[in-house]
């Protein structure tokens, strides 16, 4: 495919669609292979001087394009002076680059994360794993659009005021300090319950769109991401962003005793303890989610603090006639209106609420 041909196809009209400007040798045929589909336009080229030519031609219209680029130790100086060239230009500073190593080299590693570059990776690479990341990281674009757009909330904060922030690092490290026993009794537990890994691990996206690593206590098979796509018809929440269905099977036997008590969210006061969240804040929500919320009424959510409990918990929580709608309602509310009063009551209701009626 030529350039021309490039700047004259229907990605600039469908959004939707991914453009990948791409120079790799060794990486060409499984770039090829992993990105055929409608999803995604890819444009090869033989040399990084001729990527390079071609970016400075981009237009404001070609912003989501991405950039893969192969780098090993022959070429990693033109690859450098290639990026720092498009952090220069205004257009170009923002656009979506990942580094595929030829060599399992650290100092390369370092080198592009240095550089700022949006992810890189080392061999053995699995495509399908750039492929994904690169879908989020489009949308995460789309998401934060959608920020500068919410013009009804100019006075909303991004960062956590001191006070609130002040009062989640002293509450959150004395509950650490004093349930560490209790922490390690529950380790123990799930380590007999099920196989698995004891902590739950994923990525959330929190307040102004912050993506971070999110802890729990491990109450599912270790499989459970990948079967939400078969238990997608069971969703509480209907046809939505939202996920949550009544008796999951996913769940484990101690899991189902974690959840209805709220212990398996306890390893998120680490989370608190960190600055990813607060003690109180709308949840963060996994990236399956956050990508489908686009739209500004939905933004509006992101704009407040991400917590470890909340309105919703403490209103609706267990309820299986709760609808996206009034989570969002409640949502929206907290973001524009929270404080460290609101903060308290939510905390002091937030403990009968612990125990759930109902297996959600």
């Amino acid at each position: 495919m030529q350039f021309q041909d490039f700047k004259d196809s229907s990605y600039l009209n469908n959004p939707s669609k991914i453009s990948i400007l791409y120079y790799a040798d060794i990486y060409k045929n499984d770039i090829s292979e992993t990105f055929n589909d409608e999803s995604f336009e890819i444009l090869s080229f033989s040399s990084l001087a001729e990527l390079q030519s071609a970016t400075q031609k981009l237009t404001i219209n070609e912003l989501n394009s991405t950039i893969l680029l192969e780098v090993s130790q022959q070429n990693i100086n033109e690859a450098v002076d290639f990026i720092e060239s498009l952090k220069k230009n205004w257009l170009t500073r923002n656009l979506i680059v990942f580094f595929l190593l030829h060599e399992n080299d650290n100092q390369l590693f370092q080198i592009a994360l240095k550089l700022g570059i949006s992810d890189c990776y080392k061999p053995t690479i699995n495509f399908n794993d750039v492929k994904e990341r690169l879908r989020f990281l489009t949308f995460y674009k789309l998401l934060r659009s959608q920020v500068s757009n919410i013009s009804e909330t100019p006075s909303v904060e991004y960062k956590i005021p001191f006070s609130k922030r002040l009062i989640d690092i002293i509450l959150s490290l004395s509950a650490l300090i004093f349930l560490s026993p209790f922490f390690l009794i529950i380790s123990l537990l799930i380590k007999l319950d099920s196989k698995g890994p004891i902590f739950y691990i994923s990525k959330r996206v929190g307040t102004g769109y912050k993506i971070f690593d999110f802890y729990k206590f491990r109450s599912m098979r270790q499989d459970a991401d990948k079967l939400v796509a078969d238990l997608a018809k069971k969703n509480q929440y209907g046809n939505s962003a939202f996920f949550k269905i009544e008796n999951d099977p996913r769940v484990t036997k101690l899991g189902n005793f974690l959840r209805n008590t709220s212990i398996d969210e306890l390893p998120q006061l680490y989370n608190v303890l960190k600055g990813d969240m607060s003690l109180v804040g709308n949840r963060p929500l996994p990236l399956y989610e956050a990508e489908q919320l686009t739209t500004n009424e939905w933004s509006m959510r992101f704009l407040g603090p991400a917590g470890l409990t909340g309105l919703w918990q403490i209103s609706k929580r267990g309820k299986k006639d709760m609808s996206d709608r009034e989570r969002k309602k409640l949502d929206n509310f907290y973001a524009s209106n929270y404080s460290i009063w609101l903060d308290l009551r939510i905390i002091l209701k937030t403990i009968p609420a612990l125990i759930q009626k109902e297996k959600v």
